[in-house]
Order: C-alpha cells, then sequence, then structure tokens
C-alpha cells in the first residue's frame, strides 16, 4: 500500500513576501504587514499604525519594536514611507506592480489621499513615465528604487470650510495709513 501524505496547505501570502525579501516570519511582521497589505489606499504614521494594531488585536504592540520592523519594511520595499509638509512619517503598503503612487496631501488638515482613483484615465501614461524613470536611473547604477509622485495644496473640504479674511491694507495703495 502506498502512503497517503497529507496535502499541504497553501503558503500563507504574507509568509512568502517576509520570506522574499529576507525577513522573519515573526507574529508582529505578520499583523503589521497583513494590516498595510489590507488598507492598500491608506497611509498610517506609526501612532495610526500602533493604535489600528491595538484595536485589531489584543497584545500590545511594543512602540520600538513597530519602529524597526516599519523600517525593516521599507528598506526592502514592501512598504513606501512618505515625509508630510510637518515632517511627519507616513507608510503605505507597496503594491508590486506599482512603479509611483500618486497622492495628494492638503497642506491644511495634512490628509493624504490616494490619486490613483482620479488619474486613472492618465494611469497608464503615469505608470510609462515612472518605469522610464526607474529604468534610466538603474541603468546608472541606481538599486531599490520607488516613485513617490506627491501633489500638495489644499483639498475641495478645507478649502470650502475656510473663511477668507479681509486682506492686510496694502501700504501702497492710496489712502493706506503711513
Amino acid at each position: 500500500m502506498a502512503s497517503k501524505t497529507a496535502p499541504k496547505p497553501p503558503a500563507d501570502p504574507i509568509d512568502v513576501l517576509l520570506s522574499a525579501h529576507g525577513l522573519r516570519r515573526t507574529e508582529v511582521a505578520r499583523r503589521v504587514l497583513g494590516w498595510l497589505l489590507a488598507h492598500p489606499d491608506t497611509s498610517y504614521t506609526h501612532a495610526q499604525l500602533q493604535a489600528a494594531l491595538a484595536d485589531d488585536q489584543t497584545a500590545a504592540l511594543d512602540r520600538v519594536t513597530l519602529y524597526r520592523l516599519i523600517d525593516r519594511l521599507t528598506q526592502v520595499g514592501l512598504l513606501l514611507c512618505r515625509v508630510d509638509n510637518q515632517r511627519v512619517r507616513r507608510y503605505q503598503a507597496m503594491p508590486a506592480s506599482v512603479h509611483a503612487i500618486p497622492h495628494f496631501e492638503c497642506q491644511s488638515c495634512h490628509r493624504d489621499s490616494p490619486l490613483s482613483g482620479a488619474l486613472k484615465a492618465n494611469a497608464d501614461d503615469l505608470e510609462r513615465a515612472a518605469q522610464t524613470a526607474l529604468d534610466a536611473l538603474q541603468a546608472l547604477g541606481y538599486q531599490g528604487l520607488h516613485i513617490d509622485l506627491a501633489v500638495h495644496g489644499v483639498c475641495a473640504d478645507c478649502a470650502s470650510t475656510s473663511t477668507h479674511a479681509p486682506s492686510a491694507p496694502n501700504p501702497a495703495a492710496p489712502g493706506a495709513a503711513a
């Protein structure tokens, strides 16, 4: 009689990603990468990610461990790290098939919004331009590249709620006080 071996369960895609990038498959690494992959259109600050993961699981996640893990995930290209106008770092899962992740950061509320939906009609052009730039840099010897396309301004919500304060008088205008 031939012995039957139980079929192997399919490999966990998060474990596969961690192993492929030379990282240990710890429970914390699985939680963090899994959370970010489950929310691909959202960027998180360290504190936001720690709070989200605390709500997600009962075991508290050490702040320093999270910093170190985020740093490793960013170094191997699994996370995208952006620094906003307030010098706050925001982290987002880096899709393997994307070379440029366009986003908009409001200078008023600092909300970070993906623009992939808004730029959908031009996504192919953006992807080709990003790939051309990456190819040129790789030919020069640069490694581990990604493109972060950031548009800065005031979002529609902030623009509609802002009150226009009267401007200061122009000292060169006729009738201006001296």
